[in-house]
């Protein structure tokens, strides 16, 4: 993996997502987010876990692109499906780890971040999925609040919204992913996942997920 660029890590772990449907594409039967709106995709990296060999392969891409957040001596994962991915992460640079909950505990010590920091950290925030980018800045903001200094945020995959770049970009939070829409996209064209009519609404989707869930309710 070591040897393969980014444009290669991206169409592999593409290629990989949906061949074990952690990645869906659907645009004829949509699927419904928790928001409620209806959606061509969805994705489930949390699948990756049940796969080692392409739990491997993911894996071998985080440690990879992670060198671009150098120097950090703290892996934190995003709750919940971050956290596997974090852990596996910290545990092959041999780094601590910590995990941030959406928000703190209602007992016990009314955590929120769990695992053991002292302030000053330099930390590498690990999440499944970037969306909106919310729950993930979350994260980043209860770090910061912990005195600790956030490198950056690592993602298997992001939906490319512009949305999520102007958070991102508010928060002064750089963030990678090891693929995107865009190549998944491709690699779903190569393989004759979709056809002409899908990649259209596809494409439709990603300019405005609203209007593309209203149209539907018509």
């Amino acid at each position: 993996m070591k040897e393969l660029t980014h444009t290669q890590i991206a169409a592999r772990v593409a290629q990989k997502l949906m061949q074990i449907k952690a990645i869906k594409l659907s645009p004829q039967n949509p699927f419904t987010w928790a928001s409620g709106l209806k959606s061509p995709i969805y994705c489930d990296n949390r699948i990756v876990l049940s796969h080692p060999d392409i739990r491997q392969i993911v894996l071998d891409g985080l440690v990879e692109i992670s060198e671009t957040f150098r120097p950090f001596d703290v892996v934190a994962g995003v709750a919940t499906a971050g956290i596997a991915h974090g852990a596996l992460l910290a545990n092959a640079l041999d780094l601590p780890f910590v995990y941030v909950r959406n928000k703190a505990k209602g007992h016990g010590r009314r955590n929120q971040i769990e695992g053991e920091l002292h302030g000053g950290e330099r930390i590498l925030v690990v999440e499944d999925l970037i969306s909106t980018g919310g729950s993930c800045l979350q994260a980043v903001e209860a770090l910061r609040e912990a005195r600790t200094h956030v490198c950056g945020v690592l993602a298997i995959f992001t939906y490319g919204f512009e949305k999520a770049d102007h958070a991102f970009e508010e928060a002064n939070c750089p963030f990678m992913t090891l693929t995107d829409y865009h190549t998944l996209i491709q690699e779903a064209v190569s393989s004759q996942y979709i056809n002409e009519s899908d990649l259209l609404s596809l494409g439709t989707w990603r300019k405005d997920p609203s209007s593309w869930s209203a149209s539907l309710e018509k």
